[in-house]
């Protein structure tokens, strides 16, 4: 598949959004590819099917410490169809539930790539509609498959989107690395003034090359983040595998409240890896 990266040239109703929290990106500084697919997962199968398992692993319980994933969160992520198996429509759906489950008051699931597809510089995206409400904290997004052996945030971060379900209109691109972690991570919000991220699909990405991480919602960069925007170590210069989950509470959303209501949803479309092959 040739792909060009689009002109810096967005609809007169972004243009204003884009003034206001884009980087200073020149045309000029954007990197043409070549993007040729390596892996791809297009969710086709029966309702009520799990996820690939040749494609993908289901990270289970509440953290290695039981600590909430180390974000305080509230679910208990499991492995059933009831959290995350395909609509039979094309989707891949994750669902949060209120119930009790293993000491939890929810229910979610969180898959991930790691040790089936690893991969290092390229384009990653998915389509997806996300849920919306206090407490919800959907993301796609991607870890440094080296983790288990110089840990977080050594091995390095890159959410290519993460919301927090009482902002429907923002979602969030950010990297995490050695000085720059948790609150002090590098990024910026994308905002919709007339629309909302859960009415819809959306194209979320990152293209990744040695040095920069390029942020895209619907093909329209937002954000270029290179080494000398962090104040650590560009730790971006290894293989990665993605995840997808719908978290409930932790520190960066909160509470849900009396407007969560459950069960939620997030419906992922297809997720897509390419590779430039112009390098």
């Amino acid at each position: 598949m040739k792909w060009r990266n689009p002109k810096i040239i967005y609809p007169a109703f972004l243009f204003a959004l884009i003034f206001a929290f884009s980087s200073c990106i020149q045309e000029a500084d954007i990197i043409e590819g070549d993007w040729q697919l390596v892996w791809q997962d297009e969710f086709d199968g029966p309702a009520n099917q799990l996820p690939d398992a040749n494609k993908w692993n289901f990270d289970v319980g509440r953290g290695p410490g039981n600590d909430g994933w180390g974000n305080q969160e509230l679910q208990y992520y499991t492995d059933r169809a009831e959290n995350a198996s395909l609509d039979g429509e094309g989707n891949m759906v994750i669902t949060a539930r209120a119930e009790s489950f293993a000491g939890a008051s929810f229910t979610s699931a969180r898959i991930t790539t790691k040790g089936k597809f690893d991969f290092g510089y390229g384009r990653y995206e998915a389509r997806i509609r996300i849920p919306s409400g206090p407490g919800l904290w959907p993301a796609f997004w991607m870890l440094g498959t080296n983790i288990d052996l110089v840990g977080w945030p050594q091995c390095g971060e890159i959410d290519i989107m993460e919301s927090r379900g009482q902002f429907p209109q923002e979602i969030q691109g950010t990297v995490h690395g050695p000085g720059y972690s948790a609150g002090e991570s590098i990024g910026k919000p994308f905002t919709y003034e007339q629309s909302r991220f859960d009415d819809d699909f959306h194209i979320y990405a990152v293209e990744w090359g040695p040095d920069y991480i390029y942020f895209f919602v619907d093909d329209v960069l937002y954000q270029a983040i290179t080494p000398e925007d962090v104040p650590g170590e560009w730790v971006f210069n290894t293989d990665f595998h993605m995840l997808l989950n719908v978290a409930v509470g932790g520190t960066y959303v909160g509470f849900p409240s009396v407007d969560t209501p459950f069960p939620q949803t997030m419906h992922i479309d297809y997720v897509r890896v390419y590779e430039n092959a112009s390098n």
